[in-house]
């Protein structure tokens, strides 16, 4: 992975008004390529395509594994298979800071390699250390910097879903190398605890890979730290070209010891096996899954094409973008007036819910869309920019919801942004 910092510059694009990533050793955001079918269900991940990884990822095993920047072949992961020691194949499935296309990566792909018996290690490659020089960055304040992991969570999920990957899984934040300082480590190990508290909240397990020098030093300093949450997997980079487990002087071997640990030996080398050659990062994996956390106990999507969706006739239909959940959207001017359309859900009970949005990107929309809340102490209202992240599920938070039916999202058009304000669907999941 460290070869991308020697020759490949971090994408910066823009997601809902924000800025995150794409880089490794390759990748395009999966989850925004996949369209799902329309109507109101209870699934995770509407659409997702009904392949599926035979089993949470990498699950438990011992051996050798590799990562390179774009997903191979068909062809090339057949002739590995049959003649390479490799049994593992890192992924980049999620991150605006991956810099490779993936034209094989697909859920056919995915199902097919684990059908194979090879074992996926699922990468998310975003927001990078403040005090680093990779680009983009994560927020220096480690409040902020916990919730920015918690999001990107949730993306890399919906990526991983998308793809097959089921719960269970575990999926590796890449942190590049960086040069550490109190404050540089406190942002980074809050991102971190961010990013394993929503995961686990959504049924996955989480692990980190970066340098020993560096965020694999800080971790491990941190180990028995309250203030943070630890991760599941511990992958380390340590190029001393033995295929062990062994973290040497940047983790004690008493953490992270309960088949948690992957190590990266060797990088930036060409391997050929049966005539078929590949620049490859080698790893040694000793991992399992223990206490795996339960997938979420309840969600449910509601389209605009829904009974349970009510606009006023002033919102009109559109099947412009390919980007639209399900057969259309709705769109409307903004005004400077309340005309909201509604969203209704019949929440279980009063706890903890991540809503999430749907919505087709377009330049001509509108740059400050008002999406509503109500939650248990009065609306919220969390403002999207639907120029950009469009085709996937953009998530606004996690809110408290009461129990009980009625109108829980809406779309406003009382903004002072410009364009028109899409209503499509929204996904509310208990967490």
């Amino acid at each position: 992975m460290r070869r991308i910092m020697a020759g490949l510059t971090g994408l910066m694009i823009a997601v809902a008004g924000a800025s995150v990533a794409a880089m490794p050793a390759q990748a395009v955001d999966v989850g925004s390529s996949s369209l799902p079918d329309g109507g109101s269900t209870s699934r995770l991940l509407p659409g997702a395509a009904p392949l599926a990884a035979a089993g949470p990822q990498p699950g438990t095993f011992t051996g050798r594994g590799f990562d390179t920047c774009t997903a191979p072949s068909q062809s090339v992961m057949n002739t590995w298979r049959a003649s390479s020691p490799y049994r593992a194949v890192g992924i980049y499935i999620s991150g605006a800071s991956r810099s490779c296309a993936q034209p094989n990566l697909t859920a056919t792909w995915v199902t097919n390699q684990t059908n194979n018996g090879w074992r996926l290690i699922p990468i998310e490659l975003d927001n990078q250390a403040p005090c680093g020089t990779r680009l983009p960055k994560m927020s220096a304040d480690p409040t902020t910097a916990r919730s920015q992991g918690a999001s990107r969570a949730t993306s890399a999920v919906n990526a991983a879903r998308a793809l097959g990957i089921p719960a269970g899984s575990t999926i590796y934040n890449d942190i590049e190398q960086y040069p550490s300082n109190a404050s540089c480590k406190a942002a980074v190990l809050s991102y971190l605890s961010g990013w394993t508290e929503r995961l686990h909240t959504l049924g996955y397990l989480s692990g980190m890979y970066s340098s020993g020098s560096s965020g694999v030093r800080d971790l491990c300093s941190a180990y028995n730290d309250p203030a943070y949450t630890r991760v599941d997997h511990l992958w380390f980079a340590w190029w001393n070209n033995v295929a062990d487990t062994d973290a040497g002087p940047y983790c004690p071997a008493e953490y992270y010891a309960d088949r948690q640990r992957l190590h990266q030996y060797a990088g930036d080398v060409y391997e050929t096996w049966g005539g078929v050659q590949m620049r490859i990062d080698r790893n040694y994996l000793d991992v399992g899954t223990p206490d795996q956390p339960e997938p979420p106990e309840w969600s449910t999507t509601v389209d605009n094409t829904d009974s349970r969706f009510t606009a006023s006739a002033n919102w009109g239909t559109s099947a412009y973008s390919s980007q639209r959940y399900g057969t259309d959207y709705r769109f409307a001017e903004p005004v400077t007036s309340s005309d909201v359309a509604w969203y209704k859900v019949n929440i279980p009970a009063t706890a903890s819910y991540e809503v999430s949005v749907w919505y087709a990107a377009d330049p001509g929309y509108n740059d400050s869309t008002p999406y509503m809340v109500a939650t248990t102490t009065g609306n919220q209202t969390v403002r999207v920019n639907q120029r950009a992240g469009g085709g996937q599920w953009v998530s606004l938070g996690v809110f408290t919801l009461a129990a009980g039916d009625g109108d829980k999202v809406g779309v406003s058009r009382w903004t002072s942004g410009t364009g028109y304000v899409i209503a499509d669907a929204v996904r509310v999941t208990r967490v």
